[in-house]
């Protein structure tokens, strides 16, 4: 009997916890569409975050993450020195499907992008 109530108990904060995630994952898929809907009437997409990988001396590698008018766009960019910024990789996502991608990739990233998309929607 015991060790159904101990199964019981660890089951109610998963629960929460997936629960959480859901509303996590719902609420940036709103913020995007929102995003979206701005870049669509600018004509500019929205930079979501910009995440340095590697640096030496004067040339970087970094992804820059936008949002447009109907996708995000994840773009490694390797710049600097004297040679011009290149295009490396690009990734791109429905604001539907990116959501579960970055909370996958990253919990802390998908919350700041949480955090900067909510202030620049106030």
């Amino acid at each position: 009997m015991m060790a159904v109530k101990y199964e019981k108990m660890h089951i109610i904060p998963m629960v929460k916890q997936i629960s959480l995630d859901a509303w996590q994952v719902q609420h940036l898929e709103d913020l995007l569409k929102k995003a979206a809907s701005i870049s669509a009437k600018t004509g500019m997409p929205i930079v979501l975050y910009r995440q340095t990988l590697e640096e030496e001396e004067s040339s970087y590698e970094e992804i820059v993450c936008t949002v447009t008018d109907k996708h995000v766009i994840e773009q490694l960019v390797i710049s600097g020195g004297i040679l011009p910024p290149t295009f490396r990789q690009q990734m791109v996502y429905t604001l539907e499907e990116f959501p579960q991608r970055l909370i996958r990739k990253s919990k802390d990233l998908f919350l700041l992008t949480i955090e900067m998309l909510e202030d620049q929607m106030k």
